[in-house]
């Protein structure tokens, strides 16, 4: 169908306008009917939490995302344990049996300097695709907004594809007050000086999504999306739920969000 006239959408292997889902023990049955009709409107799928390592067949479900060209990568709980308990090498190297070109490094429950998730960055960026995490799960700690942006940027430098914003899957921390609130100030300082197309915005709720979609525009980045809801986020994203009906008068509203082809 093409009677409508509806924001203009990133298509293909998207570079941004991605949707990057969170897949949290979806059976490998559910996950090949999900995929059958949905796995073009989907981009990343992050195995969330540590729960790859406990995954009963998880290079089928690697390959199958991989089938439908979804590029699947471990949640950073799953990295940070393997920090803690100094298993980096055997990590990177069980990514590498599974199949896993993407990596996510975050500091989101241990404290891992930056300085040393640059070094890593530095160690790894040659054999993997890198995603580094900004923010804590713990809602009571406040970040400064210019260590939010500073740090976002070193990791972009250092040779991350994507910073992800902390929002948990519940989101109610990083960005997000404890009552789910967007922190609206930090965004939009965030806005100002950074490439939105290198953000991946956690936002697990309809609520959160559209607030990004309004202030950002269709085609931006959003994480944590949960599997059953990636259809209503895609028709969020056209204009076709009432709250962003309008969307098509505006398409993406930040410059550095403009589709280019």
């Amino acid at each position: 169908m093409n009677f409508l006239t509806l924001p203009e959408r990133t298509t293909g292997s998207r570079t941004y306008g991605l949707t990057s889902v969170i897949d949290l023990g979806t059976p490998i049955g559910e996950l090949k009917s999900i995929l059958s009709d949905y796995g073009s409107i989907i981009d990343i799928a992050k195995i969330g939490i540590g729960s790859a390592y406990v995954t009963p067949n998880l290079k089928q479900k690697i390959n199958l995302y991989k089938e439908y060209k979804i590029k699947p990568y471990c949640g950073g709980t799953l990295f940070e344990k393997c920090y803690y308990q100094n298993k980096i090498p055997e990590y990177l190297a069980y990514l590498t049996d599974l199949g896993i070109e993407w990596l996510e490094i975050s500091n989101g429950t241990i404290d891992i300097p930056l300085q040393e998730r640059l070094k890593l960055i530095s160690l790894v960026k040659n054999d993997f695709h890198v995603i580094a995490e900004v923010g804590s799960k713990d809602s009571n700690n406040e970040m400064p907004i210019t260590d939010w942006k500073n740090e976002m940027q070193l990791l972009l430098n250092a040779g991350c594809d994507y910073v992800i914003t902390e929002g948990r899957d519940s989101g109610t921390s990083g960005i997000y007050e404890k009552c789910g609130t967007v922190k609206s100030n930090l965004i939009q300082e965030l806005l100002k000086d950074l490439d939105t197309r290198k953000i991946i915005f956690e936002a697990p709720t309809a609520k959160h999504q559209m607030y990004f979609i309004k202030e950002i525009g269709p085609n931006v980045n959003l994480g944590n999306v949960k599997l059953q809801d990636v259809l209503v986020l895609e028709s969020q994203r056209c204009g076709l739920r009432s709250e962003t009906f309008f969307l098509e008068a505006e398409n993406d509203r930040h410059p550095n969000t403009a589709p280019s082809h």
